[in-house]
């Protein structure tokens, strides 16, 4: 079928050039959804086209009415209010559109091409020293999600990780354990490995601040000079020498520590439900950085101070002046991201990098790119920074160091839990069978979490609040899902009794016009979403059709219709809503249930 948005537009410029003799080449067509409370489905802009009227907004606004709806076949009528143009577009069109999808198994999404466009997105990049916690939770989340939909809307995407396995927060868990672990491993402690190393990071952090109080008190020192005197911290600096240096025993602690870690992950990612096509390793990526920046020096983009180090000066970029190798020849966050970004374009050769990383690292990728453009690199042009919001809870924000954070594994038990016990509560699971109960409190607790914090804009801070989030009224996960599985019901008792989906009408009801219009807005919500990199327009698109059909179901009986014809019908607009909820739900990475 023709879109109708093109329609419109198009019947829109023939008339303002047939009436009023304008050039249709530089007519702007400001085409937006009628809002709830008018009548029609699209409203157009008439101001612009008065300088070509030399009528009133009002006159212009009916005279063009009149001619899409004579010349348009799908425009049945219109009104104008003020100098707004409202269409209706003919129940036939949604009729046939409702015909047409229930056709189209992929309704909504776009299949990538060879030559498509290319998108990287990075997302997740923990650091080995600690498991994934609540902040994590929501970068994996919103990262999952722009890939599946960036793909949905006709690209090609590679999904990637980084994990920061090197650096000096990684030597203060390997120095804490090396100094007080005793030999203890995630198997004779019973600890998940991420766990076990994230203990002793905590523990280096406490013994650390008991010597800068005792160096503090002794020698009436400021916290700066006592941390030059740290005995503490000067052994992880020299642990981080050694390792750059390619010290046996160090790298074989590093290796040893990082493989617990690492199994660690693992299990969080699959209980999550994210996946990487392509995991890159800081320790596998510095070095191409530290060449890049001997490349620099050549080039004279940076510069060496006295003390041997090196920096670049963005001064003149609006910018400040940036280290980019210590004095002692090892490397910063910027030095290996420089190599990690080189890599890939070698690897990939993407049109788009997309960095899915909190809005407290804004102002190191806005220098990160200006580098790698000073570097002379093309696909910088190419890299763009997803900065979004920190999530709090309501005791306020979590600190890795001090063991306030709200650890991914624990946070997601927590959800399943809280799941059990309310749809327990409401009696949501007679004749379950125990492991089907388990695996719908996973479904419903995951489902909540993952809506919760996608339903939000990427770019807002957000307060999570895990028993808000697994309510089965309202703007929540578990909503949608209950709906889908009353869909699901519906569906599986029509095919019992015999009853078959078809579309053989000539008429249809307000209720289901909207049902079937607001469907019709799917693709474009995911092309939007995809532009914009904003899961939370999926999700609360999703919300919005759930609650439309809710309406009509309330309105209009399904199987008890004794029209044949109509009772098709509506078989039909089910099963689609429900088609359209589950394809939006997995573009969200959250499953839904076909019973509830």
């Amino acid at each position: 079928m023709q879109n109708i948005e093109t329609l419109i537009t198009e019947s829109v410029k023939k008339a303002v050039t047939q009436l009023y003799g304008a050039d249709s080449s530089k007519l702007n067509i400001a085409l937006q959804p009628t809002r709830e409370e008018f009548e029609g489905d699209f409203t157009i802009v008439v101001f612009p086209f008065v300088s070509h009227s030399k009528k009133k907004p009002e006159e212009t606004a009916n005279e063009l009415g009149e001619y899409v709806k004579n010349n348009l076949q799908e425009i049945e009528s219109f009104n104008v209010i003020k100098g707004f143009l409202n269409l209706a577009v003919s129940k036939s069109y949604w009729i046939d559109f409702l015909k047409t999808i229930s056709a189209n198994a992929e309704y909504g999404f776009t299949k990538p091409q060879k030559d498509s466009p290319t998108v990287m997105v990075e997302y997740s990049c923990p650091n080995s020293n600690k498991p994934l916690h609540l902040g994590h939770v929501r970068n994996n989340l919103i990262g999952f999600a722009v890939s599946r939909i960036v793909k949905a809307a006709g690209n090609n995407v590679i999904k990637v990780n980084l994990i920061n396995d090197r650096g000096i927060h990684i030597c203060k868990s390997m120095l804490a354990w090396k100094k007080w672990g005793g030999g203890e491993t995630p198997a004779s402690s019973g600890l998940k490995g991420d766990f076990l190393v994230g203990k002793y990071y905590v523990l280096f952090d406490k013994k650390y601040k008991e010597e800068l109080k005792q160096l503090m008190a002794e020698g009436l020192l400021s916290e700066e000079d006592a941390d030059k005197k740290s005995s503490l911290m000067e052994a992880a600096r020299e642990m981080l020498r050694l390792w750059e240096s390619g010290d046996d025993e160090t790298i074989e602690l590093w290796k040893m520590m990082n493989s617990w870690v690492y199994e660690g992950f693992e299990v969080t990612y699959k209980a999550m439900g994210v996946d990487f096509d392509k995991t890159y390793y800081e320790s596998e990526t510095y070095l191409m950085g530290k060449e890049i920046v001997d490349d620099g020096l050549i080039k004279e983009i940076f510069y060496r101070r006295t003390d041997h180090s090196v920096w670049v000066d963005l001064t003149h970029d609006g910018l400040d002046q940036k280290l980019v190798l210590r004095s002692d020849g090892t490397s910063v966050y910027i030095t290996q991201d420089m190599g990690t970004a080189y890599l890939r374009s070698q690897d990939y050769k993407f049109d788009k990098l997309v960095y899915v990383v909190a809005n407290e690292q804004e102002y190191h990728f806005k220098v990160l790119f200006l580098i790698l453009k000073k570097l002379g690199y093309k696909w910088a042009a190419g890299c763009f920074h997803l900065s979004y919001g920190m999530v709090e809870l309501p005791e306020g924000k979590m600190k890795s160091r001090e063991g306030t954070v709200v650890d991914a594994d624990d946070l997601m038990q927590e959800m399943v839990d809280t799941a059990r016990e309310i749809t327990k509560e409401l009696g949501k699971i007679e004749n379950f069978e125990s492991k089907e109960a388990e695996e719908l409190y996973r479904t419903i607790g995951m489902g909540a979490l993952k809506y919760f914090i996608l339903k939000v804009d990427p770019k807002k801070k957000m307060l999570f609040n895990p028993r808000e989030s697994v309510d089965f009224e309202g703007n929540t996960g578990p909503f949608i899902q209950y709906t889908h599985a009353r869909i699901c019901s519906l569906l599986n008792k029509a095919k019992d009794i015999g009853y078959a989906a078809s579309v053989n009408v000539k008429d249809i009801a307000d209720k289901e016009r909207n049902l079937i219009r607001k469907l019709y807005e799917f693709p474009s919500v995911v092309k939007a979403s995809a532009d914009t990199y904003s899961p939370a327009l999926v999700a609360n698109y999703t919300y919005e059709l759930v609650k439309e059909y809710n309406q009509f179901y309330h309105d209009y009986p399904v199987l008890k219709e004794e029209n044949a014809d109509a009772r098709s019908f509506r078989i039909t607009l089910s099963q689609q809503t429900g088609a359209v909820i589950k394809r939006a739900f997995w573009l969200l990475g959250i499953d839904v249930p076909e019973r509830m």
